[in-house]
């Protein structure tokens, strides 16, 4: 459904791609920080990290909006316009964070300003994952989307562990004291930096060839969140089915398992966090390699092997885990990052491909991102208190599991997108 066109410099590509790496850093880098700032924005008192855990929950709701209100500017003015825009407002709100005054200073206010700004961010990135997924597609080779679309997504992966890395750096160099009157503001003016950097960059890149073919003849249409719902419903359902288990599997099958794991006390807190590391390392290597796979032989018949690994390999690994030791713990967690990556890696191109270039922003947020709102950020406290509730160690595999079973009906109706198979295939009745 994309134009085969190809008239974007790699240089053009090469921001695009990058610019993930520092989306990904400043939306993460405040869990990393959060112990920090419970003390310097929330007094440090009874329900201060709590109220910081909050705050990220609240602020991920926002990524919708953001999706849909970008998605929405994307469509009507280009691709670029709105990736200056979402970084422009990325950079304004890191910036705001790494100037704000403290708890000390201004008292319960400077949390609540903390909030909002992270609300801000989270505004901004729900609409970065639309721009770049659409502006990747369609200005890369017909048959090279699935590999460069991937290692977007991997780049992703690199923000994160960057973020990591920044934050305790800061925190190893600096005394307790440095840290909390100023060092805090370190990581914050980084990831600023680093979103500066891409913003003046972003400047000079090409419109999308796909964008510039509608404007040119005229079939931009002037609503087109009210278009996708007119015209692209049934990329909208496969876009939100493939996101489904893409979210879950990220979120349960990576994100949660350090949890997981000290809290049934299969290792203890700083191990899972190592295997947490080493599973990051492990979706940024295979990511590539199934985005290329899927240029290769398709995404249906990819995206349904995943499905199926997700139904039938989630459950035997988190009972695995749990009952073993550190080499189970590092097997399971290793093999949980490898399905919960590949799945990203033709996942983010499949869900472009459902949609049409008049309205693929707009589709992509109603579809990719409001899955990622209900199966992205709660579930893993979900995952908890369903282990807590059954005492079933197996529980957030089985959580997968039914996922993957659930939208494989309409990954059997999918048609093919890959160029090699049938890229101009119409899309079938689910």
């Amino acid at each position: 459904m994309a134009s085969a066109q190809h008239t974007i410099s790699h240089r053009s590509m090469l921001i695009a791609g990058f610019s993930t790496v520092v989306e990904w850093y400043d939306f993460t880098l405040y869990i990393y920080v959060a112990t920090i700032i419970s003390r310097v924005m929330f007094g440090g008192g009874e329900g201060s990290l709590a109220a910081v855990l909050a705050g990220f929950a609240i602020s991920y709701l926002m990524r919708p909006l953001g999706a849909l209100a970008m998605g929405h500017y994307g469509d009507r003015h280009g691709r670029r316009s709105a990736m200056l825009l979402s970084m422009a407002v990325m950079t304004a709100a890191m910036l705001g964070c790494a100037l704000l005054p403290t708890h000390a200073q201004i008292g319960p206010a400077a949390g609540f300003l903390l909030l909002a700004l992270r609300c801000v961010m989270a505004f901004a990135v729900g609409g970065e994952y639309t721009g770049v997924v659409a502006y990747l597609i369609e200005g890369a080779g017909p048959n090279r989307r699935g590999l460069i679309t991937s290692c977007a997504s991997a780049a992703s992966e690199i923000g994160a562990l960057l973020a990591v890395g920044v934050a305790a750096l800061t925190t190893w160099a600096l005394p307790a004291e440095t840290l909390d009157a100023w060092g805090w503001r370190i990581p914050f003016f980084v990831g600023a930096a680093l979103a500066g950097g891409v913003l003046l960059a972003r400047a000079s890149m090409d419109e999308s060839p796909e964008f510039e073919r509608h404007r040119a003849a005229g079939t931009v249409p002037k609503a087109p969140l009210r278009h996708a719902l007119q015209h692209e419903r049934i990329g909208i359902i496969r876009g939100f089915s493939i996101s489904a288990l893409g979210s879950i599997s990220y979120y349960v099958g990576i994100t949660y398992v350090p949890a997981f794991l000290a809290s049934v006390g299969a290792v203890g807190e700083g191990t899972a966090l190592t295997l947490s590391t080493v599973a990051a390392f492990v979706v940024i290597a295979v990511t590539p390699l199934v985005g290329a796979l899927s240029d290769q032989i398709g995404r249906r018949p990819v995206l349904i092997g995943i499905a199926l690994a997700c139904a039938a390999g989630p459950i035997t690994l988190f009972a695995l885990m749990a009952h073993g030791g550190i080499w189970p713990a590092l097997f399971g967690a290793v093999l949980l990052a490898a399905l919960g990556g590949a799945w990203s890696a033709v996942g983010a191109v499949a869900t472009a491909e459902q949609f049409s270039g008049q309205a693929r922003l707009s589709g992509l947020a109603l579809g990719v991102t409001s899955a990622t709102a209900v199966f992205g950020g709660l579930t893993p406290l979900v995952a908890q208190m369903l282990l807590e509730g059954t005492h079933w160690p197996a529980v957030p595999g089985a959580m997968i599991a039914v996922v993957a079973l659930a939208i494989l009906p309409v990954l059997w109706r999918i048609p093919e997108t890959a160029p090699r198979q049938s890229w101009t295939a119409e899309p079938q009745p689910i």
